[in-house]
């Protein structure tokens, strides 16, 4: 059998904005507290992410951008007017959809009620607050500089700035949270009337304060009965799990994270952005760039490309591939392992048949997805797919 022939891959732009207000103690993205007083280089910093692309550009002339997504750190620290900057800038160089998606983060406490309506304006169409939880003793615990009245003014005032797209992002599994906080912070999401609920497991990380000092979490059954219960909870409000903590209404899917998980391409921009892209020979490459905001504005600034590039060895797009696709609840057809790989079904058809045979995967309606017991274990299941 021979190989597939590549078919044009879905284009995303992931754009960094490192800073923020202060680190959380389980915070392992690429972010940086900023001095107090200390004005944010905000004209500097847009300015170095437009010539960022300005390199990129040469490696997808034609293709279209999907999606758009600002990240942090807190992208809301940036004015609306850097913000719309930013945009006019990337619109000037990149041909984006129509309905192009473009997300910003936002944190609760880093965001006035007057700047959602300038996001709005300026063009951002999906919003992202990190509530994380309602309950003050919580957010405490979580280092969050905002409290649980400012994460819900901050939902209202992103519907008021005429929002129909808005994620929250809550934890569960806590210091001392029970079974029925997690409910209650739930509950209290729903009555916001988001379109969309991250919904994720505290996890202590490397290289965070909480994974040098770890706090008292709840007990593998009790967190295990919070993920049961808030399922059910965000379904019987028609909320649909479609992917490991994403929830959504219907027609409200994270387009941008979808392409993620579906072995698409994006492009990196900013400290620390990482990028995926497919060449027309089929080849894949992984780009990255600086991690820390000061070398990588004078990488930038020096006229240099600030990007490293290495392509991906064909052994292990098997793994790359299922890392992202099992994640999603209704999984993947197999032409999408084709389509995105350019590997025939042969090489991962025997892993698949032995796992489908342990009762960890399973065949529906076309589409391979991870059992119940499979999604429980997910990470085991992935590893069966890395190179000898």
């Amino acid at each position: 059998m021979s190989d597939p022939t590549p078919l044009p891959v879905p284009l995303g732009l992931y754009v960094h904005l490192p800073w923020c207000l202060r680190k959380c103690p389980y915070c392992d993205f690429n972010s940086y507290a900023r001095r107090p007083g200390e004005p944010l280089p905000e004209r500097r910093y847009v300015d170095a992410l437009l010539a960022d692309l300005e390199h990129e550009l040469p490696r997808v002339w034609g293709r279209r951008v999907d999606s758009v997504f600002l990240g942090g750190g807190t992208p809301s620290l940036f004015s609306p007017e850097a913000i719309a900057g930013l945009l006019r800038g990337l619109r000037a160089r990149l041909p984006l959809r129509p309905d192009c998606e473009i997300t910003l983060e936002a944190n609760p406490g880093a965001a006035e009620r007057g700047r959602f309506r300038g996001y709005r304006e300026a063009g951002v169409n999906r919003l992202s607050i990190g509530v994380q939880s309602f309950e003050d003793r919580h957010l405490a615990a979580l280092g969050r500089v905002h409290d649980g009245a400012e994460a819900r003014r901050a939902v209202e005032a992103a519907h008021a700035a005429g929002f129909a797209d808005i994620n929250l992002d809550l934890m569960f599994g806590l210091p001392g949270q029970t079974v029925a906080d997690c409910l209650a912070d739930l509950r209290q999401a729903l009555a916001l009337a988001p379109s969309h609920l991250s919904f994720y497991q505290l996890t202590l990380e490397p290289n965070t304060l909480f994974h040098a000092r770890p706090p008292v979490l709840p007990d593998d059954d009790t967190r295990w009965a919070m993920q049961q219960a808030g399922q059910a909870l965000l379904a019987s409000h028609g909320f649909t799990q479609y992917e490991v903590s994403a929830y959504a209404r219907p027609g409200r899917q994270c387009r941008h994270n979808r392409n993620y998980w579906e072995f698409g391409d994006y492009l990196g921009i900013g400290a620390g952005a990482h990028g995926k892209r497919t060449d027309p020979d089929g080849r894949i490459h992984r780009r990255t760039k600086p991690r820390q905001p000061q070398a990588y504005l004078e990488a930038v600034e020096s006229g240099t490309d600030p990007g490293s590039e290495h392509a991906l060895p064909r052994a292990e797009l098997p793994f790359e591939f299922m890392l992202n696709a099992l994640r999603l609840r209704d999984g993947f057809a197999p032409a999408l392992f084709g389509e995105r790989t350019g590997l025939p079904w042969a090489a991962v058809a025997g892993t698949v048949q032995v796992l489908a045979d342990e009762g960890l995967l399973a065949c529906r309606g076309g589409r391979w997805q991870a059992s119940a017991l499979g999604w429980r274990f997910l990470d085991d299941v992935v590893a069966r797919f890395l190179p000898d």
